[in-house]
């Protein structure tokens, strides 16, 4: 019975602990929500530009019930998917890497350039710092061994190191 009241007592705590932290939650939002009127009242409107929705009061204020719905249903997958990355990157018996299928998607964008068109200015662009360097080690490789191979059959080759004195 003893057991029985303390947990009805801390279901109560919690309850008001949740009734706190509401009331808490909802002066925040109160004072967001100044802040963003102070924000949208000092925003100059732009001669080519239209206000962002984000800014304008009519519709920032003034959203539809399934809209809400839909950004609280994005926020909550938000949310789960951080919670299990988070839950992955702490676990200590883990022994294979994360896969982050966004930061995957992100990686293969950035290496595949779908705006690149092959023009005279890439093509020399490319000669010049993808073939002409390596054509121009080859050369100063091949002719230094072609050098040092003469010397050597001509007998007047002088090695840096010595094996023996």
């Amino acid at each position: 019975m003893r057991y029985h009241r303390n947990r009805i007592a801390n279901y109560r705590e919690t309850r008001e602990y949740d009734a706190q932290r509401a009331a808490n939650q909802n002066s925040l939002f109160v004072g967001a929500c100044f802040l963003l009127f102070a924000v949208m009242a000092t925003y100059k409107e732009a001669s080519l530009a239209t206000r962002p929705k984000t800014l304008d009061p009519a519709e920032y204020f003034n959203l539809s019930p399934d809209y809400r719905r839909a950004e609280e249903k994005r926020a909550a997958l938000r949310a789960q998917l951080k919670r299990q990355y988070l839950q992955q990157l702490n676990n200590p018996h883990r022994k294979e890497l994360i896969e982050d299928p966004a930061l995957t998607r992100w990686t293969y964008a950035r290496t595949n350039n779908n705006y690149f068109r092959p023009t005279a200015k890439t093509s020399l662009i490319g000669g010049l710092f993808g073939v002409l360097p390596l054509f121009a080690l080859y050369l100063v490789f091949k002719t230094d061994r072609d050098k040092r191979e003469a010397k050597i059959k001509a007998g007047t080759y002088e090695r840096p190191y010595k094996l023996s004195t």
